[in-house]
């Protein structure tokens, strides 16, 4: 059984055994005899059992059952929507156009600050949207080398799409990437926890805003799941929350393997952008052929 099929596993009601509906049934026809079976309602009872069988179902699912009743309910942990993801983005198929396209919005649909949509060429053209262009499409300067942004590291198509799919290599990668990188704060040079933290947004950026490959897709949501303090909480729009180990939070479908929120991204320049709404904000990655006017 893989995580998907888990995950489905752990999300899906049990069937009530025999011995559970035999006692809902009887719990019920007590109550509608006022706890007592009457003779004169027997008639009634006999011409209405197929009834009084479907209410008994119905009674089993709306009212609280006791303890004996049945098994507890396993709660999903976030590992597990996690590595469910992983498996859904490792199967799901590769996306092709002529832009990629990202757009960031408020969870009621507003634009995010700064009206956060883009599209970029594979040669490096790039096109954006929001409140500093009056809503209108327009071009980002001239194209760059390196218009792919993995947390403080820049990078070409060629050179995001032929990340190592295996869990240490790509934590090699991005962590001497960084390191090599003239990644700076307002404070300074990066130090050893700033490197671990944007290791950390890059795995983010690899799973929600970067047209990286299925297999990696899937290894970076593997990476973070690995991580301590995922929490699951619990179906939201867009899929299942998540609480992530330095307070950022993620809306990931498990079905699909698409990040559908998020409280922090990468922007274009490299730059973390944390969003002040707790509910964080919808985003939305994906290939697309079109280039609105």
């Amino acid at each position: 059984m893989n995580d998907l099929q888990m995950l489905r596993a752990a999300l899906a009601p049990e069937e009530p055994s025999q011995d559970v509906v035999d006692r809902s049934r009887h719990r019920l026809q007590n109550r509608i005899s006022g706890g007592r079976v009457s003779r004169r309602r027997t008639g009634w009872l006999i011409a209405g059992a197929g009834l009084t069988a479907a209410a008994a179902a119905v009674a089993i699912a709306v009212m609280p059952a006791a303890p004996v009743d049945g098994p507890p309910v396993r709660t999903v942990s976030g590992q597990e929507i996690l590595l469910a993801a992983a498996t859904a983005a490792e199967r799901s198929p590769e996306g092709s156009g002529t832009y990629w396209h990202v757009k960031v919005t408020g969870v009621d649909g507003a634009a995010a600050p700064g009206g956060y949509e883009y599209w970029i060429k594979p040669d490096g053209q790039s096109w954006t949207r929001g409140a500093k262009t009056g809503g209108r499409v327009s071009p980002i300067g001239a194209p760059s080398a390196t218009p792919f942004s993995l947390g403080a590291v820049d990078l070409t198509l060629e050179q995001l799409r032929a990340l190592p799919a295996d869990p240490d290599a790509l934590k090699a990668w991005i962590a001497e990437a960084l390191e090599r990188s003239d990644a700076r704060t307002s404070a300074g040079s990066f130090t050893a926890s700033d490197r671990e933290q944007a290791g950390f947004q890059s795995l983010i950026s690899l799973v929600s805003t970067l047209p990286a490959t299925p297999e990696v897709r899937a290894t970076a949501f593997r990476l973070i799941a690995g991580y301590p303090g995922v929490q699951n909480l619990g179906t939201v729009p867009g899929g299942h929350g998540l609480l992530l180990p330095e307070g950022e939070r993620l809306v990931v479908d498990p079905a699909t393997g698409r990040v559908n929120g998020t409280s922090v991204f990468i922007t274009m320049d490299g730059a973390a952008y944390v969003v002040a709404n707790p509910d964080g904000a919808r985003i939305n990655a994906e290939w697309t052929d079109i280039l609105p006017a």
